[in-house]
Protein backbone atom coordinates (compact mmCIF):
# COMPACT_ATOMS: atom_id res chain seq x y z
CA UNK A 1 0.00 0.00 0.00
CA UNK A 2 2.78 2.24 0.77
CA UNK A 3 4.54 2.21 -2.60
CA UNK A 4 1.16 2.06 -4.17
CA UNK A 5 0.56 5.98 -2.29
CA UNK A 6 4.28 7.03 -3.29
CA UNK A 7 3.69 6.26 -7.04
CA UNK A 8 0.65 8.04 -7.11
CA UNK A 9 2.03 11.18 -4.62
CA UNK A 10 5.21 11.15 -7.12
CA UNK A 11 3.36 10.80 -10.05
CA UNK A 12 1.13 14.31 -8.15
CA UNK A 13 4.15 16.53 -7.58
CA UNK A 14 5.36 16.04 -11.31
CA UNK A 15 2.74 17.76 -12.38
CA UNK A 16 1.73 20.06 -9.84
CA UNK A 17 3.95 23.10 -10.00
CA UNK A 18 2.59 23.80 -13.38
CA UNK A 19 -0.85 23.27 -12.84
CA UNK A 20 -0.95 25.44 -9.75
CA UNK A 21 0.55 28.03 -11.52
CA UNK A 22 -2.22 27.91 -14.36
CA UNK A 23 -4.69 27.72 -11.46
CA UNK A 24 -3.97 31.14 -10.23
CA UNK A 25 -3.43 32.60 -13.59
CA UNK A 26 -7.14 31.12 -14.37
CA UNK A 27 -8.57 32.36 -11.11
CA UNK A 28 -6.79 36.03 -11.79
CA UNK A 29 -8.11 35.94 -14.92
CA UNK A 30 -12.28 35.66 -13.22
CA UNK A 31 -12.69 32.14 -15.15
CA UNK A 32 -12.60 28.44 -14.39
CA UNK A 33 -9.14 26.49 -14.46
CA UNK A 34 -8.80 23.65 -17.08
CA UNK A 35 -8.05 20.80 -15.63
CA UNK A 36 -5.38 19.83 -17.47
CA UNK A 37 -2.76 18.12 -15.28
CA UNK A 38 -5.33 17.69 -13.07
CA UNK A 39 -3.56 17.99 -9.43
CA UNK A 40 -5.38 15.64 -6.66
CA UNK A 41 -6.87 19.36 -5.30
CA UNK A 42 -8.97 20.08 -8.41
CA UNK A 43 -10.09 16.11 -8.52
CA UNK A 44 -10.72 16.61 -4.99
CA UNK A 45 -12.96 19.82 -5.54
CA UNK A 46 -14.74 18.01 -8.37
CA UNK A 47 -16.11 14.83 -6.56
CA UNK A 48 -16.64 17.29 -3.48
CA UNK A 49 -18.30 20.12 -5.86
CA UNK A 50 -20.83 16.85 -7.37
CA UNK A 51 -21.57 15.90 -3.74
CA UNK A 52 -19.45 12.98 -4.17
CA UNK A 53 -16.89 11.66 -1.08
CA UNK A 54 -13.42 11.97 -2.72
CA UNK A 55 -12.23 7.97 -1.41
CA UNK A 56 -8.90 6.95 -2.72
CA UNK A 57 -10.13 5.12 -5.48
CA UNK A 58 -12.59 7.98 -6.52
CA UNK A 59 -9.39 10.05 -6.48
CA UNK A 60 -7.26 7.66 -8.54
CA UNK A 61 -9.54 7.15 -11.23
CA UNK A 62 -10.76 10.63 -11.47
CA UNK A 63 -7.12 11.57 -11.69
CA UNK A 64 -6.61 9.30 -14.58
CA UNK A 65 -10.12 10.14 -16.22
CA UNK A 66 -9.38 13.73 -16.23
CA UNK A 67 -5.52 14.53 -15.98
CA UNK A 68 -5.05 13.80 -19.80
CA UNK A 69 -8.23 16.15 -21.07
CA UNK A 70 -10.75 15.49 -23.18
CA UNK A 71 -11.35 12.06 -23.82
CA UNK A 72 -13.47 9.32 -24.68
CA UNK A 73 -12.80 5.82 -22.76
CA UNK A 74 -14.85 2.86 -22.36
CA UNK A 75 -14.65 0.94 -18.36
CA UNK A 76 -12.54 -1.53 -19.82
CA UNK A 77 -9.54 1.49 -21.24
CA UNK A 78 -10.28 2.55 -18.08
CA UNK A 79 -9.39 -0.47 -16.24
CA UNK A 80 -6.80 -1.39 -17.96
CA UNK A 81 -5.24 2.52 -17.78
CA UNK A 82 -5.72 1.75 -13.95
CA UNK A 83 -3.64 -1.71 -13.81
CA UNK A 84 -0.80 -0.39 -15.57
CA UNK A 85 -0.70 2.89 -12.93
CA UNK A 86 -0.74 -0.39 -10.29
CA UNK A 87 -4.21 1.61 -9.17
CA UNK A 88 -5.97 -1.74 -7.11
CA UNK A 89 -9.69 -1.63 -8.63
CA UNK A 90 -11.90 -4.06 -9.58
CA UNK A 91 -13.69 -3.78 -13.43
CA UNK A 92 -16.78 -3.52 -11.29
CA UNK A 93 -15.42 -1.25 -9.14
CA UNK A 94 -14.39 0.88 -12.38
CA UNK A 95 -18.27 0.52 -13.98
CA UNK A 96 -19.51 1.75 -10.93
CA UNK A 97 -17.62 5.01 -10.41
CA UNK A 98 -17.71 5.85 -14.14
CA UNK A 99 -21.90 5.67 -13.41
CA UNK A 100 -21.66 7.98 -10.35
CA UNK A 101 -19.48 10.54 -12.50
CA UNK A 102 -21.87 10.16 -14.73
CA UNK A 103 -24.97 10.93 -12.35
CA UNK A 104 -23.06 13.50 -10.81
CA UNK A 105 -22.99 15.52 -14.19
CA UNK A 106 -18.70 15.17 -14.36
CA UNK A 107 -18.81 12.23 -17.36
CA UNK A 108 -20.63 12.03 -20.48
CA UNK A 109 -22.05 8.52 -21.12
CA UNK A 110 -22.56 7.76 -25.50
CA UNK A 111 -24.02 4.42 -26.71
CA UNK A 112 -22.51 3.62 -29.54
CA UNK A 113 -24.41 0.25 -30.31
CA UNK A 114 -25.82 -2.49 -27.74
CA UNK A 115 -22.45 -3.59 -26.64
CA UNK A 116 -19.97 -0.78 -26.40
CA UNK A 117 -20.53 2.62 -24.23
CA UNK A 118 -17.87 5.99 -23.88
CA UNK A 119 -17.63 7.75 -21.22
CA UNK A 120 -16.65 11.26 -22.29
CA UNK A 121 -14.88 13.51 -19.89
CA UNK A 122 -16.41 16.94 -22.01
CA UNK A 123 -20.18 17.31 -20.81
CA UNK A 124 -20.35 20.35 -23.07
CA UNK A 125 -23.23 19.84 -25.87
CA UNK A 126 -21.94 17.79 -28.62
CA UNK A 127 -21.46 15.16 -31.35
CA UNK A 128 -19.51 12.31 -32.21
CA UNK A 129 -17.82 10.69 -35.02
CA UNK A 130 -17.36 6.19 -34.53
CA UNK A 131 -14.48 5.14 -36.70
CA UNK A 132 -16.00 1.24 -37.04
CA UNK A 133 -12.50 0.09 -37.99
CA UNK A 134 -10.27 1.38 -34.73
CA UNK A 135 -13.89 1.35 -32.56
CA UNK A 136 -12.69 5.06 -31.56
CA UNK A 137 -15.16 7.83 -30.47
CA UNK A 138 -13.80 11.70 -31.83
CA UNK A 139 -15.81 14.75 -31.07
CA UNK A 140 -17.30 16.66 -34.10
CA UNK A 141 -15.88 19.92 -34.19
CA UNK A 142 -18.53 21.84 -36.09
CA UNK A 143 -20.78 23.44 -33.22
CA UNK A 144 -23.63 24.28 -35.32
CA UNK A 145 -24.76 21.12 -36.36
CA UNK A 146 -28.31 20.22 -35.65
CA UNK A 147 -31.32 18.41 -36.77
CA UNK A 148 -33.28 19.63 -39.48
CA UNK A 149 -37.15 18.19 -37.78
CA UNK A 150 -37.30 16.95 -34.19
CA UNK A 151 -39.81 13.99 -33.71
CA UNK A 152 -42.79 14.94 -31.74
CA UNK A 153 -42.13 13.69 -28.18
CA UNK A 154 -45.08 12.01 -25.96
CA UNK A 155 -47.18 13.63 -23.67
CA UNK A 156 -45.60 13.69 -20.45
CA UNK A 157 -42.08 13.58 -21.78
CA UNK A 158 -38.91 16.32 -22.73
CA UNK A 159 -36.17 15.53 -24.76
CA UNK A 160 -33.20 15.32 -22.25
CA UNK A 161 -29.96 15.16 -24.71
CA UNK A 162 -29.63 14.37 -28.45
CA UNK A 163 -26.95 12.50 -28.98
CA UNK A 164 -25.62 11.86 -32.57
CA UNK A 165 -23.20 9.52 -33.26
CA UNK A 166 -21.81 9.47 -37.23
CA UNK A 167 -20.14 5.99 -37.63
CA UNK A 168 -17.40 5.98 -40.64
CA UNK A 169 -15.23 3.27 -42.13
CA UNK A 170 -12.42 3.51 -44.25
CA UNK A 171 -13.49 3.44 -48.01
CA UNK A 172 -12.71 0.21 -49.62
Amino acid sequence: MFTRARNLEMTENTASHYDDDAHAAALLSGRQPALTGCPWHDVNEMLQSAGLRPTRQRMALGWLLFGKGARHLTAEMLYEEATLAKVPVSLATVYNTLNQLTDAGLLRQVSVDGTKTYFDTNVTTHHHYYLENSHELVDIEDPHLALSKMPEVPEGYEISRIDMVVRLRKKR
